[in-house]
């Protein structure tokens, strides 16, 4: 009797097998028939081991033990290839690639120095300087100041070496003195009638000594393949100090001069860009311009005998044009290893 039941449930469980082949051959995909005949397989092989050991043993729990690897083989033939389809779609997505692709952690290459205008190993040394003289002799200026006699000096010096560490780039030291003496004799001004404001500008004389030193760092651009022409940037940090001497007549009836000392301080960081041009095969004329920059200044006065009368504390940011920072020099590059 018990054998009998097992073979009519065989017979359907094959029955239920090809009429699943046979729906699955009709949809058009012939790859996945051999699936639902691949999975009544073990299902027969299965029962028919039930059937053979029925006599020795009871089968009270092995016929759902044979059904369990018969769902399981039939059921999944589309989930299987759905779940290789996703997993082939989260290989292939950028989130989960290990190179990903993030501007700020990849460098371009603009290949700025791939035109050499200076070698690694080269020392430069140079110096910039400028002179400057004015003079007026009873002069006016818009009608408001009148019979100005007045003359000025200003000369500066700056020396620099510098040691290119690499290619196109160079780290140095400046050095630098400012001297500036002016002296105004006489001027007189007047607003007008209606003002009714006139009268005498007393005497002036004012003489300035100053020292600095600074660290900058220079690089360069070449614009030919040459390397004769050159664009550089120059970020320089540099200490100043110096004193002043202020001398001015408080009373025009009287010839005695008040005089008022000061002692200067100025810690400035700069940005000079500009350009260079050799003009010889080791010697290089160059031309900057002051773009401002970040700088503190202190300044403590003093009188005639010492004492310290005041003092004048001021920072500012400032990036604008400078027409007073307009340096010219020249640059000699000592021991060139230039490649042909």
């Amino acid at each position: 009797m018990t054998r009998s039941i097992l073979c009519t449930l065989l017979i359907i469980i094959i029955s239920c097998g090809n009429a699943l082949a046979r729906q699955t051959a009709a949809t058009g995909n012939p790859k996945e028939t051999a699936a639902p005949a691949a999975a009544i397989a073990p299902a027969a092989a299965a029962a028919a081991g039930t059937i053979s050991t029925e006599e020795e043993a009871p089968a009270t729990g092995n016929a759902p033990a044979a059904e369990a690897p018969a769902s399981e083989a039939a059921v999944p033939a589309d989930g299987q290839k759905q779940l290789q389809a996703l997993k082939a779609a989260e290989v292939q997505s950028p989130i989960r690639g290990k190179k990903q692709f993030l501007p700020t952690r990849r460098r371009i290459d603009r290949e700025i120095n791939k035109l050499k205008f200076a070698y690694k190993g080269e020392v430069i040394m140079g110096l910039t300087a400028s002179y400057g003289t004015m003079s007026s002799d009873d002069t006016d200026i818009m009608l408001i100041l009148d019979g100005i006699d007045a003359d000025g000096t200003v000369a500066t010096v700056k020396p620099f070496i510098g040691y290119f560490y690499r290619d196109n780039n160079c780290l140095g030291v400046r050095f630098g003195y400012r001297h500036m003496d002016g002296n105004l004799d006489a001027a007189r001004y007047d607003l007008g009638e209606s003002n009714d404001a006139s009268g005498s500008i007393p005497k002036v004389n004012f003489n300035s000594d100053n020292y600095s030193f600074g660290i900058f760092h220079r690089s360069y651009a070449g614009l030919d393949p040459k390397g004769r022409f050159g664009l550089f940037a120059e970020f320089e940090l540099s200490l100043s100090t110096g004193t002043s001497k202020l001398s001015y007549q408080p009373d025009t009836a009287s010839d005695n001069m008040k005089t008022t000392f000061s002692d200067n301080t100025q810690l400035k960081l700069a940005f000079n860009p500009g350009a260079a041009v050799y003009i010889f095969p080791n010697v290089c004329a160059t031309v900057s311009f002051g773009l401002g920059g970040i700088q503190y200044t202190s300044v403590t006065q003093k009188d005639d005998a010492g004492n310290k009368i005041g003092t004048r504390k001021a920072s500012n940011m400032r990036f604008r044009l400078n027409v007073a920072a307009i340096n010219f020099g020249m640059t000699v590059h000592l021991w060139d290893k230039k490649k042909k």
